[in-house]
């Protein structure tokens, strides 16, 4: 790959990335500063030789001994390599409840581990990438997509656009076979849902608007009522302090007018203004649904004691859409609901939205349903099993799984057996019976079967249904081991 002059913006960019690296606490920039802004200076080394000389990737050293992959770090090239820091894989340890790396199977840390190198060189500072938030897919070493991208300001980011993202720390240092970035946490693949767009002549849509929606403001403002404000706003600084501003959204269930089951609603919201911090924004369920739009303050509002229904995570587009699905099916009424908005605590982000009292010509914060029929017929179009060998992955598409009957976002399986020489993975999750997965995640690639190093033979119990009570009896996905 040529070596290019750096753009203005991208001396900028490189700076920026600098600064959030020690930000971050992460010592390997110290190993590779950019002494010069315009300097494309390699480091001399492959990237093997580059994590066994860095304090900071010492965990990352230990997982390539222990799964046996060094080759993939010093041999092969070409690569870009996401290295992940020894806080990433501590965090991975504690949420996954082992002790050690040596604890992890084998198959599970090198299928984790190739997921983090992508078949291709990519470099920020390359001209073709100079578009800033334009995520672009590239295959990984386990068959999955990654994408990368950055902002505006060059903090390069992993999986932008998916249902997680992350930001990378350190980028662009560039080895002899390939380029290293470096992120704080160990990063999946997690592709987001359609949203089940697909046609389909059963289902129809309803949308309905809201009855009152207002925000509430903390600290010397608690007092106020901002229910002809043309804005819903939202900031989470410390919860209650001056700068602190949550929403507040009612509507009536009853003024849906078409007929048929839900099988998905959405809350929709017009955005103003996000700073895109790529943080959570999370819906809650209130229980009072007796204030008014023109009386309601931060002082007198009741908050949310329960967990969020619904989460997003904040990025540059002109709407908001919270999956309100699984909340819509626990509520045993179909009246008035009472909605909060907040988002991550303490995280500062300032985010605006159109309220119905808007007079932009916005559309107001809606609740959009599908209704189906209820009279849906599923069938297995493919089920032809696959190969794998023993110890690797196995990454499922639809050339091998496919139930059609309704839109692939609506069909679920349901694991009646799981495999008894591996693990079925979607994103970060190991899925046991009783767990699902959907047609839309085995056409976007998003579940993968991981075999043990042992076996010749392996199979997946399932059974299927759809949204509206379409259901297939239990069938087996045969698995060969070689």
């Amino acid at each position: 790959m040529k070596n290019y002059k750096l753009t203005s913006y991208t001396k900028i960019g490189i700076f920026f990335t600098i600064a959030m690296s020690f930000f971050f606490g992460c010592e390997i920039q110290d190993g590779f500063s950019y002494k010069e802004s315009n300097s494309n200076k390699p480091l001399g080394v492959t990237a093997w030789q580059y994590i066994q000389t860095h304090d900071s990737l010492n965990l990352m050293q230990e997982a390539i001994k222990l799964t046996n992959t060094q080759d993939l770090y010093d041999v092969s090239t070409g690569k870009t390599f996401i290295a992940p820091t020894n806080e990433a894989f501590k965090e991975y340890l504690q949420n996954n409840a082992y002790q050690s790396l040596s604890e992890v199977p084998v198959p599970i840390l090198r299928n984790a581990l190739k997921y983090h190198v992508v078949n291709a060189y990519v470099s920020f500072d390359d001209p073709d990438l100079m578009e800033s938030n334009n995520p672009i897919a590239y295959t990984s070493q386990n068959g999955q997509t990654l994408f990368l991208s950055h902002r505006s300001n060059f903090t390069g980011l992993v999986n932008e656009g998916t249902s997680k993202q992350w930001e990378i720390v350190t980028s662009n240092l560039k080895a002899l076979n390939g380029v290293i970035h470096v992120v704080s946490s160990i990063v999946y693949f997690s592709a987001l849902s359609s949203g089940s767009d697909g046609p389909d002549p059963t289902v129809v849509r309803d949308t309905i608007f809201p009855i009152a929606d207002t925000y509430v403001n903390g600290g010397s403002r608690s007092a106020q009522n901002f229910g002809a404000d043309p804005l819903l706003k939202l900031k989470n600084v410390t919860g209650n302090g001056g700068y602190d501003r949550k929403s507040f959204l009612m509507y009536d269930l009853n003024d849906f007018t078409k007929e048929g089951v839900i099988v998905d609603l959405k809350l929709e919201i017009a955005v103003k203004f996000t700073a895109a911090k790529g943080i959570d924004l999370d819906v809650y369920n209130v229980k009072d649904t007796l204030w008014t739009e023109l009386g309601l303050t931060f002082d007198n509002a009741t908050l949310p004691t329960t967990p969020p229904v619904s989460s997003i995570i904040s990025r540059k587009i002109s709407t908001f859409e919270f999956d309100m699905t699984d909340y819509y099916k626990s509520l045993d009424y179909n009246g008035r609901i009472s909605l909060m908005i907040d988002q991550e605590a303490g995280r500062d982000e300032t985010d605006e939205f159109h309220s119905k009292e808007n007079t932009g010509g916005f559309n107001p914060p809606m609740l959009i349903a599908r209704f189906a029929s209820g009279d849906t017929v599923l069938n297995i179009d493919k089920n032809t099993g696959f190969s794998l060998s023993s110890g690797e992955a196995y990454v499922f598409s639809n050339d091998i799984l496919l139930v059609s009957g309704s839109p692939a976002g609506d069909v679920k399986f349901i694991i009646k057996e799981a495999p008894q020489f591996g693990w079925l993975v979607s994103g970060a999750s190991i899925l046991k019976v009783g767990d699902s997965f959907t047609q839309e995640d085995v056409d976007v690639m998003n579940l993968l079967y991981i075999n043990n190093g042992s076996g010749s033979s392996d199979k997946i119990v399932v059974s299927a249904e759809d949204k509206a009570g379409a259901n297939l009896d239990n069938f087996d996905i045969v698995v060969t081991i070689q």
